[in-house]
């Protein structure tokens, strides 16, 4: 018969029937609270409830009082979730809950009567394991770690403060942990704490710290993952787990983690062997399938994403699945699964426990004690219940396997003759190339593969990678360029462990590899960023500036100013890295790609500027009435980057020039503004531990580089509409703001319209648009056959044709070149082909910046990646497209920017 997962409810009364017939702890509870029991027995759970918070009332001490709520409470939730009134969820908050109430009153007792005057400061208590989570069982011990501040914990006479606190842990320990006759509160277990066989019961806070940030156990590290300030100094507590955070949620992807989670589990089955196989005599926690493995399966994913999604930081295990499958980082199915199958285990603890109060997880081995339990949950017999946990406990042994046991490939052979042939077996092209990058890999002599743990991961993964470089497209250079990646990377362990784990990456590892040695010299300078293609939105498209710019600006408890430039430094890092990636995957569309490295930058850049001018108001305070404001051209201008892209910028600010800010070292607006514009730009470039951002150039500032960094915005305008050359008022096309206060950004829009659309003389301007094309001519040739910008009827031959038209006309003032040109073409300046020359030149830029960055013909292996990108069926396609597309440009040149006879005369004359 199918059993659901909990029966049905029923009254308290018939409860306590079935309590005390099945349950000898339930029953003395019962006989020694009668009052109690009369509640329970009138159906009133909530009296009952009440009536357990006053229990100890009137007791003599806090031990005592503690002692005769905890049983009180015990009696109320056994009874109340035995008759499906309270939910698992009730239980185990109010009973860790309970525990956090019972320490604080405990430690608030020893401070009273040892140190009377002092404030309950100066001493912390983390709870971890299930009291951490709060998630507590029936009968289940605390495991918590006492922290002390030796600056703020009291002393009496000559005690030294380690005294003080190792007086307080151990009264702490025996007020909750001994018996009496009124029983216990709680069993405490200190082994959670740093080498618990000698150190003492409480630590000093630094001490703790520096041993959590150096000196900590993978074991410990997943701990943590259910650790809070449970009691005592709050402040502290806090303190304490937010300054070893980056030891608990690292940011780099730790697939290690699951190899060092699943030789625990390894140890645990070998350990309690004789509880693995299912049936009576089960051990529910540590059996395969069991509660052990559910926890560690959340806890793994944790450890791998939680560094990066702050979101996935939740400590209950339920809840923890859940976050994983709604951040897609677990299939949802399976999550339901275990969590349905937590619940269940959960609960057919409590009733092990119950029975008589033992700390147990253990299905009874006996038939008669198997049926008892059976019975308490409401079952007829043994066998019942064991159908009932049945298919859980293979369910999430198979789905537990899964993700511990990947199946391995067999090992290249160490012997060079074996090697030699196991190679020869594989008829790689690259046979020879291969064993002798082998043979050095494995000489010891590269870094990265160095340590033993190095060795073991590249080993795993050797013949994954063999089979993936030899089938590369071009595996000549795929092999190559990954001896290459090795040589640089300063570690191994965590690259090779994320191939190890996700297998799917190896085929994009081999693309990288093959076409695109831009992202293959990122990805040795930073092995990392391939952490970030595990996130199941890696291959999106970037979300709205907005959303990049809430993502790059977070950050964790004690970040200063230097670590948030190296935190946009890596995020921005993941984001055009996974852009190529969507490139050569052929993901999206080259022109949204484009736009997406242009939303990037502009994230960077507000949340960057922001940073900067807090950090330097802090020293030099404000400028009422002014405000800076960042005018980007260029390619980010028109919201159009590549991946080589650098940031043209001009920064410009309001208000007067003459006055001065407020702050401790207060400076003059104009002198003020230029050094903050220094300092930005220095954040945007400047490469630090996480590696560089961006290129900036600010030599499209008024008077260039002659001129300063920063001007108000008035004077931006007046030497725009009396000084500017018209190249100038050509890069205003493409000016748009992208930091400021949004009234300031619009006066800026309406000031460069006016500019821009004044009135000029046809065939002043058209000489000045032809001498500036001239001057890039002799100054900066074609770097190859696809130059695409240089080349004649390249890009920018196109740029300069509708910048012409757009001060010419006044029209199509858009800074988007793929608008402005449309606007034209509406308007009947241009044919309808300049707007498919610009798609096709500007995909192909995108593509070749990544692919053939030298802007010579690419391997022959490429080729049709790249007419891919660029929109063509073919390589042949693109060439032809290619040739029209300039051919088209040429012409519209000619019929718009030609010279008279007279001027060619004139030029040689």
């Amino acid at each position: 018969m199918t059993l659901s997962l909990l029966p049905p409810a029923i009254s308290l009364s018939d409860t306590l029937v079935r309590a005390r017939a099945n349950a000898p702890y339930l029953k003395m509870l019962l006989e020694v609270q009668p009052e109690l029991a009369d509640l329970l027995d009138a159906e009133n759970l909530d009296a009952a409830l009440e009536y357990c918070a006053q229990a100890g009332a009137r007791a003599e001490n806090v031990r005592q009082k503690l002692r005769q709520e905890k049983r009180a409470l015990a009696l109320t939730l056994a009874i109340g979730d035995l008759a499906g009134h309270l939910s698992l969820t009730d239980v185990i908050t109010r009973l860790s809950d309970f525990a956090d109430r019972a320490l604080d009153e405990a430690l608030a007792d020893i401070y009273a009567s040892r140190y009377p005057d002092a404030p309950l400061e100066g001493f912390a208590i983390i709870g971890l394991g299930k009291h951490g989570s709060r998630e507590l069982n029936y009968s289940s011990d605390i495991d918590p770690i006492f922290i002390y501040d030796p600056e703020k914990i009291p002393v009496r006479g000559r005690e030294e403060p380690s005294d003080a606190a190792r007086r307080i842990g151990q009264q702490l320990v025996e007020a909750l942990n001994n018996r009496d006759a009124e029983g216990y509160v709680f069993r405490v277990d200190m082994r959670l704490r740093p080498s618990p066989e000698v150190s003492p019961v409480a630590l000093p806070v630094d001490a703790a710290i520096s041993y959590y940030e150096s000196s900590a156990l993978a074991w410990e590290q997943a701990a943590f993952i259910r650790s809070r300030p449970a009691a005592g100094d709050q402040i502290l507590g806090r303190n304490f787990l937010d300054t070893i955070n980056p030891f608990i949620w690292r940011r780099s992807l730790d697939y290690g983690a699951i190899r060092n989670i699943g030789s625990v589990t390894a140890q645990i089955r070998d350990h309690y062997s004789a509880g693995q196989k299912f049936g009576p005599g089960f051990d529910l926690k540590r059996g395969r399938g069991g509660i052990r493995e559910t926890e560690f399966y959340a806890q793994m994913h944790q450890l791998i994403f939680g560094g990066r999604q702050p979101d996935l930081r939740v400590p209950a295990t339920r809840d923890a699945l859940a976050a994983l499958a709604q951040a897609g980082r677990i299939d949802g199915d399976k999550a339901k699964i275990l969590s349905e199958a937590y619940e269940i285990y959960r609960l057919i603890e409590h009733r092990l426990q119950m029975v008589n109060d033992q700390q147990t997880h253990s299905l009874p081995s006996e038939a008669a004690t198997l049926d008892r339990v059976a019975r308490l949950h409401g079952l007829d017999t043994g066998q019942q219940l064991l159908d009932l946990l049945a298919p859980h406990v293979d369910a999430v042994g198979g789905i537990y396997d899964d993700l511990i046991e990947p199946e391995d490939s067999a090992r290249l052979p160490a012997d060079e003759e074996k090697l030699a042939q196991a190679l020869a077996d594989k008829n790689l092209l690259e046979g020879d190339a291969f064993l002798q990058a082998i043979r050095r890999w494995r000489s010891g002599k590269v870094t990265a593969l160095r340590s033993a743990a190095a060795q073991e991961s590249f080993e795993a993964i050797l013949p994954d990678l063999v089979d993936v470089i030899a089938t590369a497209p071009n595996s000549a250079k795929a092999l190559a360029r990954l001896d290459s990646l090795i040589d640089k990377l300063p570690t191994a362990i965590n690259f090779f462990r994320i191939l190890e784990a996700r297998p799917g990456l190896l085929q994009l590892l081999g693309q990288i590899l093959s076409h695109a040695p831009v992202l293959a010299d990122e990805l040795a300078r930073r092995a990392e960023l391939f952490d970030g293609l595990i996130d199941a939105t890696a291959l999106d498209l970037p979300p709205s500036v907005e959303a990049l710019a809430e993502q790059f600006a977070r950050t964790e408890p004690g970040d200063d100013y230097q670590i948030l430039l190296d935190r946009v430094r890596a995020r921005v890092g993941e984001k055009r890295f996974a852009l190529g990636v969507q490139l050569i995957e052929g993901r999206h569309d080259a022109l949204d790609i484009s736009a997406g490295y242009a939303r990037v930058a502009e994230a960077a850049i507000q949340v960057l500027t922001d940073a900067t001018i807090r950090e330097f108001e802090a020293a030099h305070g404000k400028i009422a009435g002014s405000a800076l404001t960042i005018l980007a051209l260029g390619r980010l201008g028109g919201a159009a980057l590549t991946q080589a892209s650098d940031l043209d910028l001009i920064f410009l600010f309001s208000g007067d020039h003459g006055a001065e800010s407020d702050g401790d070292r207060p400076l003059g607006a104009t002198r003020y503004y230029n050094r903050l514009t220094a300092r930005i730009v220095t954040a945007l470039s400047v490469p630090t531990a996480a590696g560089p951002l961006y290129e900036v150039d600010t030599r499209l500032r008024p008077s260039g580089t002659q001129g300063p960094l920063a001007v108000t915005q008035e004077s931006f305008y007046k030497y725009q509409r009396e000084n500017a050359w018209t190249w100038e008022h050509m890069a205003l096309t493409r000016a748009r703001p992208v930091y400021g206060e949004e009234a300031l950004r619009e006066q800026l829009q309406v000031q460069m319209h006016d500019i821009l659309s004044k009135d000029r003389e046809p065939e002043e301007l058209r000489k000045a648009v032809r001498k500036m094309r001239l001057d890039i001519v002799a100054h900066k040739p074609p770097k190859g056959p696809l130059d695409t910008k240089l080349m004649e009827g390249g890009l920018v031959d196109w740029e300069f044709i509708i910048h012409f038209l757009q001060l010419k006309t006044g029209e199509a003032l858009y800074p988007q070149l793929g608008k402005a040109v449309r606007a034209l073409v509406a308007a009947g300046h241009l044919g309808e082909d300049m707007v498919t020359a610009h798609d096709l030149m500007t995909r192909l830029l995108v593509a070749l910046r990544l692919m053939s960055p030298d802007c010579d013909y690419p391997p022959e292996s490429s080729r049709a990646l790249i007419a891919k990108a660029a929109g063509q069926e073919s390589w042949e396609a693109l060439l032809d497209g290619y040739d029209n597309a300039r051919q088209c440009v040429i012409d519209e040149w000619n019929r718009h920017l030609r010279p008279d006879p007279d001027e060619i005369l004139g030029d040689i004359k």
